[in-house]
């Protein structure tokens, strides 16, 4: 069961991770409701995104938890770089 909740978990992350790094077409988008509802779900899919991350790290062997660190670390960095850009854009 637990080997279930773990790929389901990285499943998770793949998806949320593709959905983060494809949405700047979606970002210039000028309307104010559509971005409100946008940050909403961008919220929602990053708590999502660092449960599963900190459910991979503390179940992975300790050789590996500083890589996913770093690599959970960056794609954490990206996404704050967007929404702030985003938010330059907007002038929010």
């Amino acid at each position: 069961m637990e080997d279930m909740i773990y790929k389901g978990s990285i499943l998770q992350i793949k998806k949320c991770a593709f959905d983060f790094l494809s949405l700047e077409e979606d970002l210039i988008d000028d309307d104010d409701d559509s971005w409100e509802l946008m940050g909403r779900d961008l919220r929602l899919k990053s708590t999502f995104l660092c449960c599963d991350l900190n459910h991979i790290i503390s179940n992975s062997r300790d050789e590996h938890k500083k890589t996913l660190t770093n690599l959970g670390n960056k794609l954490f960095y990206f996404m704050e770089e967007e929404y702030f850009l985003s938010d330059l854009k907007f002038g929010e």
